[in-house]
Parts: structure tokens; C-alpha cells; sequence
């Protein structure tokens, strides 16, 4: 107002026209004529807008927003406003826009502004395809109410940020990362690359802080070297950007999803985790592939298994026993060899907790975590490959022929006359008994 009376005066005294004095206050000169009218015929109090402190009709009402600020007080408080904004339409209904909420989050002092961060440094490019990175890493914090911090070990893919695999353990490890794997592969296949930090259990690293060793590899690297998965090491946690924010959003959503599901114990997390939290989490932030071609490829789930594991070999002893973890291990009976005193096996500990010894490519016995022998259940093939091994065997003592079948012989269906003597069937013919007693 003291704008629009500072212009007048000067239009009075003639030091502006009326173009210049409306272009001043941003307006037309037709639209200044207007105000000058209305000036002229009620003051000041005619300039101002009619509509201020009226209500607008397409206001929200006011009962409606009170139910939404209850709601966040109630079950969300602490949740960021996108978050929140996507339950209310997902799971209560509403329709209110996304600037809607926030503005009235933060009238009530719910929710803080954010201050945004300029950028620092520009982000890798992604991988064109799925398969061709995949990021696994893990993080600690304390995912569910009551319990200590627990580790969220999660695989997901370069190209499109989709987490495959995500489950809660004690501490990461070797287990762990092999579990990990094994989920993904036998899933979607193997991929060209596996991107990770430099852990004690991804490599060894003989100096702090320096190069991995790449020639002596640990089991994660064993294994990923026989299935042919390159291992790349991260040297910084910039390097893994896009997995440290990644685990931004789960510390931030996955939380208070686990608190309002009233889930505290880790194996139903972990089921509720893969069946119910991944495919949303998946729909809401995954990024389209730039091509559609995959780089998985597809490969036997019984090779992945014999790989994805800890690997070791062992002698096996004068009781036909092998010693792991601190006890021994009896190798039942074999119908391929009578024991297996001085031979080398390998041990094969699984991520599951079973135990499998192999001799060669053979499974040779297989156990429970609690040391209970698993009972073999031959497939075709297996039953097949056992009865050529079997017949392959050169027995080593006269008692180790029993059991082979001795070939048939050879019966024609006309009997042939005797050499040798006289037969029914050959009258005439003397026998050189006969004649030897003639002579």
C-alpha cells in the first residue's frame, strides 16, 4: 500500500505518466488507471484483495488434516514426509498431494525442513544392464525394537538399484556373503562382477589400508574365481555411493516397516523381509535398465552349491574319520571302496549349516549342524553312474567277486554233435575209446 501511494504522488505532481507508474508497481497501465479509480473512490481500503482471509473452496478441510497430523503423532512419528505420504494413499486411502502433507507436517512443527546439499562429486555412470555389477555390503543398526544391533547383509544390482537379497545376521561373515550369493545366482544367474569393501572375509589385504592380494584368496574369492565372477574391491566408502545410500533409505523406511509390523524376532524378519518389504521397496525405487539385454547367465544349482562354500581338505584317518571343528566325523559305508583310511577329502560347510565330505566330484557323505548323517537319495543319473562305477572296479581278493553277475552263455538252438565220442545224434560214428580197446 505505501508502494501504490509513493507512485500516486509522484503521477500527481506529474514526475511520472501512467505507463511508468504501473510498469513501477508491476502492473499495466490500464490496471493503474483501475487502482487510481478505486483510490480515488474509497481510499486505500478499496485496493485491497476481497478474497484475503476468506477460506478457500478447494481448501482441505480442516477435520481431514487434523485426522493426519493425529495419524503421523500416533503410528509414524519420526518418519520422513515421503514416506509417510505413501502410506497414507497405499494404506489409508487418502488423496491430499505430496506438498500438501509437508506444508502441514511442518506448520505443525512435525517435521524440520531439510537444507539441501550441494553436489560433490558426479556420480559413476550405471552398468547399461542387470547382471553385469552387483553391490553387496552390509550394515549395522539396530533394525528391530529390543534387540541389539544386528547386521542387514544386501545384494542388489548396479544397473537399476533392485535389491535381490536382504537378510538380518548376528555379524557378517564368510556364511553370510555365501548365503548371499547363493540366493542371488540361483535366482537370477551369475553375474560379470561382484563389487564390494576389502572385509577380512572378501580379501586379504596384507597391509592396512593398501592393495588386495589377488593371489592368495580367501573362500569368497575361491569360490567366486571357480564360478567365474570377477571380484572388484571399493578403496573408499565413496566408491560404494550408491550402496551407503542405498542403506540410508533401509535405516530410514525399513525400521519403523518392521516396527509397525510388530516383528521382533529375526527369522520372521527375514521371511517378512523377502515376502513382503523387497517387492515394494523394489516397485518404489527401482531405475529402468538403459538396455534391455541381461548379463546373468544361467548355471546348474548343484555346481552352486559345491562352490558357494567353505572349501577344505582334510586326511582322513585309521578309523575312517575325518576331524572338523573340533570332532570327529565317521564316513559311513561306500559300496565304491571298503573305507577310505589315508585318503584326501574335502570338506565342503555349507550355508545352511549341513556338512558334505567329497571324494573327487563325489558326495560321500553328507551331515546335519547337529553331526546327524544325512541319507543319500540317488537321483537316475547318480543310480546309473554307481552301477558303472561299480562294474569299473578290479576286485582285489577272491570274497570282492561276489555280487557280479557272471555272463550267460552262449546257448544255439541246435545241438552240436560230439567230437569226442558218440553221441544220439551222430549214430555210426565210432568212438576212438572203442578203438583204442579194439587195439
Amino acid at each position: 500500500m505505501q508502494k501504490f501511494t509513493n507512485v500516486y504522488e509522484r503521477w500527481q505532481r506529474r514526475e511520472l505518466s501512467q505507463s511508468e507508474a504501473g510498469e513501477l508497481l508491476g502492473k499495466s497501465e490500464r490496471q493503474f488507471r483501475r487502482y487510481v479509480a478505486s483510490y480515488e473512490a474509497g481510499g486505500l481500503g478499496r485496493l485491497r484483495d476481497g478474497r484475503l482471509g476468506r477460506p478457500s473452496s478447494n481448501a482441505t478441510p480442516a477435520d481431514v488434516v487434523a485426522a493426519i497430523l493425529a495419524l503421523y503423532r500416533r503410528d509414524h512419528l519420526g518418519w520422513n514426509v515421503k514416506h509417510f505420504h505413501e502410506h497414507l494413499v497405499k494404506r489409508h486411502g487418502y488423496t491430499l498431494s505430496y506438498s500438501l502433507v509437508k506444508n502441514r507436517l511442518q506448520d505443525a512443527d512435525l517435521v524440520r525442513p531439510e537444507r539441501r546439499k550441494g553436489g560433490h562429486r558426479r556420480k559413476r555412470e550405471r552398468k547399461p544392464c542387470v547382471g553385469m555389477m552387483l553391490h553387496q555390503d552390509a550394515s549395522k543398526h539396530v533394525w528391530l525394537e529390543g534387540r541389539p544391533a544386528l547386521d542387514l547383509v544386501v545384494t542388489m544390482d548396479d544397473a537399476t538399484s533392485e535389491i535381490y537379497s536382504a537378510f538380518l545376521v548376528d555379524e557378517e561373515g564368510t556364511m553370510s556373503t555365501l548365503r548371499g550369493c547363493l540366493q542371488v545366482f540361483a535366482k537370477q544367474g551369475l553375474p560379470a562382477s561382484l563389487y564390494t569393501d576389502r572385509g577380512s572375509h572378501y580379501f586379504n589385504t596384507p597391509e592396512a589400508g593398501g592393495k588386495v592380494d589377488k593371489v592368495h584368496l580367501t573362500q569368497v574369492g575361491r569360490a567366486l574365481e571357480h564360478l567365474g565372477v570377477a571380484h572388484i574391491a571399493a578403496y573408499s566408502p565413496e566408491a560404494r555411493g550408491r550402496s551407503e545410500r542405498m542403506f540410508g533409505t533401509l535405516q530410514d523406511r525399513l525400521v519403523k516397516e518392521l516396527a509397525l509390523a510388530g516383528i521382533e524376532d529375526v527369522a520372521a524378519a527375514n521371511r517378512w523381509i523377502e515376502e513382503t518389504y523387497l517387492p515394494d521397496h523394489n516397485a518404489r525405487f527401482r531405475h529402468p535398465p538403459t538396455l534391455p539385454e541381461s548379463g546373468f547367465v544361467t548355471v546348474a544349482h548343484e555346481r552352486l552349491v559345491e562352490t558357494l562354500c567353505i572349501e577344505e581338505e582334510r586326511v582322513v584317518g585309521r578309523d575312517n574319520t575325518i576331524a572338523w571343528e573340533g570332532r570327529r566325523w565317521q564316513i559311513p559305508e561306500s559300496p565304491l571302496r571298503r573305507h577310505y583310511v589315508g585318503a584326501r577329502v574335502k570338506v565342503h560347510a555349507y550355508p545352511d549349516g549341513t556338512l558334505g565330505i567329497l571324494y573327487g566330484p563325489r558326495v560321500i557323505a553328507r551331515y546335519t549342524a547337529d553331526g546327524a548323517s544325512i541319507p543319500a537319495q540317488p537321483t537316475p543319473d547318480a543310480a546309473r553312474d554307481d552301477r558303472a562305477a561299480r562294474s569299473s572296479l578290479t576286485p582285489r581278493s577272491v570274497p570282492s567277486r561276489r555280487g557280479l553277475a557272471a555272463p550267460e552263455p552262449d546257448v544255439s538252438p541246435q545241438r552240436r554233435p560230439a567230437l569226442t565220442g558218440p553221441s544220439r545224434d551222430a549214430k555210426g560214428l565210432a568212438s576212438r575209446k572203442a578203438k583204442r580197446c579194439a587195439a
